[in-house]
């Protein structure tokens, strides 16, 4: 059955191979990503049905607008694939203030995934990329402020998603489904690659459980929990996040920052 799949940061890495490998079982591929051209150049290389959606998550704006184009669009879409991420740029606070790391692994996820609910389908699924480096969240590094090093920002927007995953979950019982994922660590990605200087492992790791867990049979009822690939199971994120304390006051750090840049 066709489904209508919309991936971010699908112009490279494992975005761009799971695109590349829904298209090729027919489904409907939103591709989105930051850079015009090399959005089109994704959309010729994915091939099958595809649409494309540009957006910078670094400005909430641009995500509210692409949210807004998608609805206009689509009456209904089957999966969000939360999968635009970032650990190393050269300028790493954005223009309103913020860690980009935070911003764009987060809270533009979030956002994006709050505007398209109502279009989300029930026995859907919003799929979002944790990490198998997680840490506790330093709530004014997360508030924009107090900077953080590369590695300890990215390990705690991996959390932080991570636990509005399973937040959202819990307010989300008739569905869609909410499930975070390490898709792999090290895999052969730009981000691996600048950030580590290493080839990395093969990115069909990635993508093949990605491709699971927006549709097969396995995830159908995993709406709450964290899969981490590396050791090919459902298992408990970092200690951070089963802290009932720690998980509200990210929740509310979210939503205080949502409204301020709404």
């Amino acid at each position: 059955m066709t489904k209508t799949i919309l991936i971010t940061g699908a112009t490279d890495g494992i975005g761009l191979l799971t695109a590349q490998n829904l298209a090729a079982e027919g489904h409907i591929v939103l591709l989105h990503g930051r850079n015009p051209d090399k959005l089109k150049a994704a959309a010729a290389k994915v091939g099958g049905t595809t649409e494309q959606f540009i957006a910078d998550l670094t400005d909430l704006g641009d995500v509210r607008a692409m949210a807004a184009a998608i609805r206009e669009k689509h009456r209904q879409i089957d999966v969000l694939l939360n999968n635009a991420g970032i650990l190393k740029a050269p300028k790493v606070i954005t223009k309103d203030g913020y860690d980009i790391r935070f911003m764009v692994n987060t809270i533009a996820p979030y956002v994006l995934t709050k505007e398209l609910l109502p279009i989300i389908a029930k026995d859907g699924r919003i799929v979002n990329l944790s990490s198998a480096a997680q840490a506790k969240i330093d709530l004014g590094a997360l508030r924009g402020e107090r900077q953080l090093s590369d590695m300890d920002a990215y390990a705690q927007s991996k959390l932080a998603i991570t636990i509005w995953s399973r937040e959202m979950a819990k307010d989300l019982p008739d569905g869609p489904a909410v499930i975070a994922v390490n898709p792999g660590s090290l895999l052969a990605s730009k981000m691996v690659k600048e950030g580590f200087g290493v080839a990395g492992n093969d990115l069909g790791i990635g993508a093949g459980i990605l491709r699971e867990a927006a549709l097969g049979n396995d995830f159908a009822g995993a709406s709450g929990k964290y899969f981490d690939n590396d050791s090919g199971q459902f298992a408990q994120p970092n200690a951070a996040a089963l802290d009932q304390s720690h998980r509200e006051d990210v929740m509310q750090t979210l939503q205080e920052i949502a409204a301020k840049l709404s």
